[in-house]
């Protein structure tokens, strides 16, 4: 698995190119090679490395990746381990932590779109993508398109 994750790209090369947001079900079709969505997923992510756009994902949304692959996946928790730890330290992947402004902005978002069924993950994604000019994500979440983001790969 980490394989998917090594490169020789560096942040400063990518520093200047259109970032890439990464979200939960990106990454959980990523890691889940039997998922229907996997191949899809992994040209996408392929994609945006050859293309050496920087990966952006939060630790919220870790936070609701570690639980999902084990359970719905069934993907061995030590196998799950091995790639966070992996995305944590790899070049081209940025983890944005979302501290209590950030959490009070996407609260604030979030409670704004009460006609909307997101999440304070979702939300918290939007407000970073919005915040760094990000309009793409790695996700399946039809969520993204509510909010105005394109979501690859395309459905």
């Amino acid at each position: 698995m980490s394989t998917l994750l090594e490169t020789e790209i560096t942040r400063s090369d990518m520093a200047a190119r259109n970032s890439l947001f990464i979200d939960t079900s990106g990454w959980a079709y990523l890691v889940d090679r039997h998922n229907p969505f996997h191949d899809a997923v992994r040209a996408v992510y392929q994609h945006a490395l050859h293309q050496q756009r920087l990966l952006v994902t939060t630790n919220y949304v870790i936070a609701e990746l570690v639980p999902l692959l084990a359970s719905r996946s069934r993907i061995p928790r030590q196998q799950i381990f091995t790639f966070v730890d992996a995305l944590k330290v790899a070049p081209h992947i940025e983890i944005i932590h979302i501290d209590p402004a950030l959490d009070a902005e996407a609260w604030v978002l979030l409670k704004a779109r009460i006609d909307k069924e997101w999440s304070l993950v979702d939300a918290s994604s939007f407000v970073i993508m919005t915040m760094q000019g990000m309009t793409e994500a790695l996700t399946t979440d039809h969520h993204f398109t509510q909010a105005g983001f394109v979501r690859l790969p395309t459905p």
